[in-house]
């Protein structure tokens, strides 16, 4: 006799599938990366300041703020066959890609540079003192 009263409890038990669940989103995937490669030389071997973005600043008033946060430098010998490069990746290179590079006050020297993003070359600039690559107009 227990056996089906225990039975009868439990086939009167109301069963609840909720239908409505809601699972947690999982975040948003980040943004692409693009690789951003800079290269400078010189035609005249020779020694030049170099600025270049390795990183996309968060919006343009911190940018505009302080650029230099977001504009390392290095100095480097560059010439025919002595080229700095540099591999970075950026989210919106057409934003923040930009290398530039200087050879100050002594004889022109004819300074090139070159902006490639995922492979493509998408700025060449070159100058008698120093050159700017960037997909922007600064």
């Amino acid at each position: 006799m227990l056996l089906g009263l225990a039975s009868a409890t439990v086939l009167g038990v109301d069963i609840v599938i909720p239908t409505g669940v809601s699972a947690a989103q999982p975040p948003p995937p980040p943004p692409a990366l693009h690789d951003v490669k800079y290269t400078i030389f010189a035609e005249v071997p020779t020694f030049v300041e170099i600025y270049y973005r390795d990183v996309d600043p968060p919006n343009w008033a911190d940018y505009s703020h302080n650029p230099y946060v977001y504009s390392p430098n290095v100095e480097a010998n560059v010439g025919p066959d002595l080229q700095w490069n540099l591999d970075v990746q950026l989210t919106n290179p057409d934003q923040w890609a930009m290398v530039t590079a200087t050879s100050g006050q002594g004889p022109a020297t004819n300074v090139h540079c070159v902006l490639a993003v995922d492979g493509v070359v998408v700025k060449t600039h070159q100058g008698p003192k120093g050159a700017l690559c960037s997909v922007r107009n600064w």
